[in-house]
């Protein structure tokens, strides 16, 4: 593991930490693809009729990202088909910002939850009684883009360019320090402008910035889609971070170990369905929301992208679905320790669970 050079770059980073230890912070980065500035409407769906009595199915509420997204197909379809209902299951999903995700999941709240791997260093560095049971993006998804007419083609091209990130917290802040940090830049060596609204990706295809932060199954796919070439910048080279997956509180690991195992393996399986047939997806995002339907091709394409950050890249890539890289974590606590963002040690058996993994 290559040793990380930290010069005064700690910044407010620090603030990842308060939105996560609050049980209810403020705002943090949307999940993948999200790029609303407000939460919806908690949303619900109901999973298909099991062959068993209703009764003994166990109840999960089950946290996902910040709006109803094709980027969760894999609920959805799981949902549909009965899978978590063979698993004796009775899933409700919600949809909350990652830095109240995450606490909510620690009280018991919420049963499972989707959360960024460098959400949960410093919770648990904080007393959050989480656990990371099962990888959904093998690939780190936050990226840096922009259009290929900038003449940006590697990290060190950014060096003096104006760069656009929602804000200076969460995943794609961290990103971005340690894609600089691989080529020997700092923040203070860009032009960052800020969009709280998350407009980065207009201002991009407007020419306001060069380049900006995002989520390499979103905005570089909707660019191409309108006719503009992109580039994208990946952290995974520079610093295995881990991406979102599924996490749990240790109470919930206990009190209803059978119905995670139940989850984890339903929604691997709609994973490789999806795989093997992305219209099956397709079609289950749409039923679960329906104005995903009034572009069924840009759907199609995120997912696609979607797709193919399920697995991962590299040495990690002859892992299955849901396997979760340690070193990549160990990797991942070295670089975050060195922002300051893990106040109190913790180590990848504090932060992982592999038992649910198959072929663990």
């Amino acid at each position: 593991m290559r040793p990380f050079p930290f010069r005064s770059r700690v910044l407010a980073v620090a603030s990842v930490v308060a939105m996560l230890v609050a049980a209810c912070g403020g705002g943090s980065t949307p999940a993948p693809g999200s790029q609303s500035a407000a939460p919806p409407t908690a949303s619900a769906t109901q999973p298909a009729s099991p062959s068993g009595p209703p009764a003994a199915r166990t109840p999960l509420v089950v946290g996902l990202g910040f709006i109803p997204s094709v980027q969760f197909a894999q609920f959805y379809l799981a949902d549909q088909a009965g899978y978590y209902a063979e698993e004796g299951l009775d899933v409700t999903f919600l949809n909350e910002i990652d830095a109240n995700l995450v606490p909510k999941v620690g009280q018991g709240q919420v049963d499972i939850g989707m959360s960024d791997g460098t959400s949960v260093i410093p919770a648990v560095s904080q007393g959050i009684p989480v656990r990371y049971v099962a990888t959904v993006y093998g690939q780190f998804p936050s990226i840096v883009f922009g259009k290929a007419s900038s003449g940006i083609a590697a990290a060190d091209d950014l060096a003096g360019t104006k760069l656009g990130i929602p804000g200076r917290y969460g995943s794609s802040w961290i990103m971005l320090q340690a894609l600089l940090d691989s080529v020997g830049l700092t923040p203070e060596d860009l032009d960052i402008v800020e969009y709280p609204d998350f407009g980065q990706g207009a201002a991009v295809a407007q020419g306001a910035v060069d380049a900006a932060t995002g989520f390499v199954n979103n905005e570089p796919v909707q660019l191409e889609l309108s006719g503009t070439d992109a580039f994208v910048l990946h952290v995974d080279d520079a610093v295995a971070l881990p991406g979102p997956g599924l996490i749990v509180s240790n109470g919930t690991l206990e009190s209803k170990h059978d119905a995670v195992e139940g989850f984890v393996r339903a929604t691997l399986r709609a994973m490789e369905d999806i795989v093997l047939d992305p219209d099956k997806g397709l079609d289950a995002a749409i039923a679960a929301v329906p104005e995903l339907g009034q572009d069924r091709d840009t759907q199609a394409a995120i997912l696609t992208a979607t797709i193919t950050v399920w697995r991962a890249s590299g040495a990690a890539a002859q892992a299955g679905l849901g396997a979760i890289d340690l070193e990549g974590w160990e990797e991942s606590i070295e670089f975050m320790t060195g922002l300051g963002l893990v106040p109190n040690p913790v180590t990848v058996d504090d932060l992982v669970s592999e038992e649910f993994v198959p072929g663990s």
